[in-house]
């Protein structure tokens, strides 16, 4: 099954549920999720944990790589984002730069937002559509944190122009 496929499947399943209980004020939360997702650095520490290629390279954002289990969990647990952001290095290999956190939406109704989700004292962004074929991904809300390169348009800003993807 296609690894995008595989990604909008699992997230058409029905989520439900909070926010891990965090007592951590947002500067230590961010913190912990960078010391948890250093691990990353290496994509086959990623690969083994479950994290699998969920979109080609998206300029502004890199490659998706997505672990299923964690987004099929409702819990959003600042330690274990459900998807880790790569980019390409020159020499070709992959470089974390951020992570992702992701939310079904409770309705599926783009008008309504009572269960937004929160973390690090960020809102997160949507309800959106979700990416892909019509109807392979539900709406969703996400949020982009980018722990491990700066982003001009800072740590939250859903795209990073200083991540770039090769030519095709």
């Amino acid at each position: 099954m296609n690894k995008l496929l595989m990604v909008a499947a699992a997230l058409a399943l029905p989520a439900v549920g909070g926010i891990a209980a965090a007592s951590a004020s947002p500067p230590d939360a961010l913190q912990a999720a960078k010391a948890a997702s250093a691990r990353y650095h290496s994509i086959e520490q990623a690969l083994a944990d479950g994290y699998v290629q969920g979109s080609p390279c998206e300029a502004g954002m890199g490659y998706h790589y997505a672990n299923l289990a964690l987004v099929r969990d409702p819990a959003l647990d600042p330690e274990r984002p459900e998807v880790l952001l790569y980019a390409p290095k020159p020499n070709g290999k992959l470089q974390l730069v951020g992570v992702e956190y992701l939310k079904v939406d409770a309705d599926q109704n783009l008008v309504t937002d009572f269960d937004r989700p929160s973390l690090f004292g960020q809102s997160f962004q949507g309800p959106m559509l979700g990416h892909g074929p019509p109807g392979a991904m539900p709406i969703h809300y996400d949020l982009h944190v980018w722990l491990w390169q700066d982003n001009p348009n800072g740590m939250f800003a859903p795209h990073n122009p200083d991540v770039t993807c090769p030519a095709h």
